[in-house]
Formats: structure tokens, sequence, C-alpha cells
């Protein structure tokens, strides 16, 4: 199955389809297989049973995306802590739910707990930490819904990063949402140990 998406503005948006009723049928096989068949796609899948497609990013997208991981990639060079993740990864967490976090981080001892088909496959994990970063086509309510979602599904931060209105939202386990206006840089600790990202670098 090809799935196409719509053009309105300059901008391709995403395409929702709920079909719950045949993919509680679908096992995780036929899932990964139907992601594979549609490469240029970003595809996850909600709790209740709903495709979320996602088009390409604009090239600004690209640029914030790519600068992300390549300074997260130096820190965790440097520092060994965990294992890093890109957008392309999809998770499936203990909610039912598969999703691909911009930038997702996880720790050894959870990852060293996956089989090798584990991982393989989509990992059945929540990461430790996830970034989604914001293009003009995202809703706002959306991300931080997924947000809230990595959160109760065990990630222990989040970052919903917003250059549209040059905001931060952290999220933590057992703690209001944080919102950040515009801030010169954002702390990772204590999770993550001296990883500090500089906001002019995405903004």
């Amino acid at each position: 199955m090809q799935i196409e998406t719509a053009l309105i503005g300059n901008y391709f948006l995403p395409i929702v389809l709920n079909f719950q009723d045949v993919l509680e049928k679908i096992s995780d096989d036929e899932f990964e297989n139907f992601c594979r068949h549609n490469p240029n796609m970003e595809i996850e899948l909600t709790k209740e049973g709903e495709l979320v497609i996602m088009p390409p990013t604009g090239g600004e997208t690209g640029i914030r995306n790519f600068t992300l991981i390549g300074i997260f990639f130096n820190w965790l060079e440097k520092y060994k802590s965990g294992v890093g993740f890109d957008s392309s990864t999809v998770f499936k967490l203990p909610n039912g739910a598969k999703r691909s976090p911009d930038l997702a981080w996880t720790t050894n001892e959870k990852w060293d707990a996956l089989s090798a088909e584990e991982k393989k496959k989509f990992p059945p994990l929540c990461p430790d930490f996830v970034v989604e970063l914001r293009s003009p086509s995202d809703s706002l309510k959306n991300l931080q819904n997924k947000m809230t979602e990595y959160i109760e599904n065990g990630a222990a931060l989040g970052w919903l990063i917003d250059p549209l209105q040059r905001k931060v939202y952290v999220y933590r386990q057992n703690a209001e949402t944080e919102i950040l206006e515009n801030p010169e840089k954002v702390s990772g600790a204590p999770l993550l140990k001296n990883f500090s990202l500089k906001m002019k670098k995405i903004w």
C-alpha cells in the first residue's frame, strides 16, 4: 500500500488514517513491512490504532535535525553513557503505540537487556530521553500529547523544541511541564551528565 500526502500552502501535512479494526489484526512484522514499503515516509501507530503518516522535512527543519543529532553524537562519543537513535527509529512503547522521536537516547543497561532479534527490529522499549523538534506543519498540541505519552511510558526526560515560538517544553517524571522562553541553553542534567544544548545553534 503506497501513501501520498497532501500539499497545503508550502507544506506537506501529516495524514492520520483510522484503521483500528484492521490494524488490531496486523502483527509487528507486518507493520514493519508496511513501513519498509513506504521508505519515504515516517510512519507511526497510535495506541488507538491510527496510522500517522508524516512527510519528509523541509530544508530548515532538516538542518536543525542534522545539527541537533551532531551535537548529541559528539557528547555521546565522549561519555559513552548509552545508545542514541535518529528519527528513523520506531520504538514499540509499552502502551502499544509505535513512535519515532526526532532524537532518542537510552541507557546501555536497557539496550543490552534486549535480544539480538529485538535490536534488529523496532525496539520494544521507551527511550529514557526523547526530543521532538517542531516543524511548520506540526501541530503543537499533537506534539505535546506525544511528549506526555513518552513520559507515561517510562521516559525520564523529554524536550519539545519549538523554533517557531522559540520555546522549549521540558518534560520529566512526576513533574509539571517546564516552559523555557527563548533560552540560551537547555541542560540535560542530571540524566545526561554534562550535556547542554546551546539554542542559538537550533533557532
